[in-house]
């Protein structure tokens, strides 16, 4: 029986992993730890007797050690992980306490990757991104280059959301970040990085179609990790990652306030009186998000992570495409319940390896998928999520569907 801590258990990604974790057996307890206790406390009162809350300020060292005292894995879901995601694992690291998060800013990843070694010197496993993108991509990555491919060409990742009920500061600044941000490509054996709004960024826009969302979508570079990590622990010449948030009317407004600078924290003196820019366009892009899923009749939640593994097979082309997709769910859904699982893995002794790790790394992806069936029961939970989607594609593109 484990006790886990979870860091920022009360927001959209968090609350789901919470409620994850609590319908298992194996987990004796589960702290929310976050700033907003009241919010925290609410999750608790409605994930079960075994759930309860207590106050955490991740800027503070010392309620982040307060609170990791006594617990046996620390999930951590506390973003802007460019702000948060070191500090938090320094912290885990000086416990010595088991760690998982979902950290999808790459500049935070490569920091946070040079604590490896401190990580194995204190005898602990720290799996980093594992969410959707990163976490779910990562792996599948990983079962297409080690079980399908005799050869892999090419890794390219494809993820849209949107509708989600509520959306936060947070969840903006993580957007006002990816754009303002170079953005890593692995192409032909090469790490690149551009700039999201550069020619070169642009030219890297691609319309692609996914399962459930429609057809034709529009996807931009993302600054996610995979194209760092998957290089370092596969053998392949390119790792693209590509992503967008529906409908595409409010990832537009988000792009042209980057665009023209107004998610910039300087202050600016309008008619002798300070004004933040950046918590302007915080409360614009919140109030406008709400007209524009009115307007275009967006209806609920819904997203799809989708990967592309080519290579080659009984010496022949061969093309893998992945798609988990729910029209029910999107980014708590998916990306909470994969951090779930990598706590419940962790907690059932299938992660050994010691650092600071990526899931292609120190995860089996097929005790992963097998995950969820016994969690998620595709098809018999009331919604609209389908499982894992393989199509296989040969040399004269035929396809061959499987679904797991």
């Amino acid at each position: 029986m484990s006790k886990v801590l979870v860091l920022g258990g009360s927001g959209k990604v968090g609350s789901v992993a919470v409620r994850t974790l609590a319908g298992l057996p194996e987990f004796e307890s589960i702290v929310i730890g976050d700033l907003d206790l009241a919010g925290a406390r609410k999750v608790a009162s409605s994930a079960g007797k075994k759930v309860s809350a207590v106050k955490v300020d991740a800027r503070s060292p010392q309620s982040l050690q307060k609170a990791i005292r006594g617990a046996d894995i620390v999930l951590n879901c506390t973003g802007p992980f460019y702000l948060f995601a070191a500090p938090i694992l320094k912290a885990v690291i000086r416990a010595k306490v088991n760690y998982v998060d979902i950290c999808d800013d790459v500049d935070a990843t490569l920091e946070i990757l040079k604590m490896d070694a401190a990580a194995k010197k204190a005898g602990i496993t720290c799996l980093i991104g594992m969410g959707s993108s990163p976490g779910v991509t990562n792996l599948l990555a990983r079962f297409a280059a080690e079980t399908l491919l005799e050869e892999t060409e090419s890794i390219d990742i494809y993820h849209a959301h949107g509708g989600e009920p509520e959306e936060g500061e947070g969840v903006i600044a993580h957007r006002f970040h990816c754009m303002s941000i170079e953005v890593p490509q692995f192409i032909d054996d090469e790490l690149k990085y551009v700039r999201f709004l550069s020619p070169e960024g642009l030219a890297l826009q691609e319309e692609v179609d996914f399962h459930l969302l429609g057809a034709g979508i529009r996807v931009y570079p993302y600054p996610h990790p995979e194209q760092i990590t998957l290089p370092r622990h596969l053998k392949v010449r390119r790792v693209t990652n590509k992503g967008t948030v529906l409908p595409a009317e409010y990832y537009d407004l988000i792009l042209k306030m980057v665009e023209l600078g107004l998610h910039r924290k300087e202050p600016i003196r309008v008619k002798g009186k300070t004004v933040s820019l950046y918590d302007f366009s915080i409360a614009y892009i919140l109030k406008e998000r709400e007209r524009i899923l009115k307007e275009t009749r967006f209806g609920s939640q819904k997203g799809c992570v989708k990967v592309v593994a080519t290579g080659r097979k009984d010496g022949k082309p061969r093309k893998y495409i992945f798609s988990m997709a729910s029209q029910s769910q999107a980014l708590g859904e998916g990306t909470g319940i994969p951090a779930a699982f990598g706590v419940v893995l962790m907690s059932r002794g299938k992660i050994t390896e010691k650092g600071v790790l990526p899931p292609e790394a120190c995860v089996n992806p097929l005790e992963f998928i097998s995950l969820i069936n016994e969690v998620v029961k595709p098809g018999k939970d009331g919604k609209s999520f389908e499982g894992l989607i393989i199509d296989s594609v040969d040399e004269n593109g035929k396809v061959e569907r499987t679904v797991m």
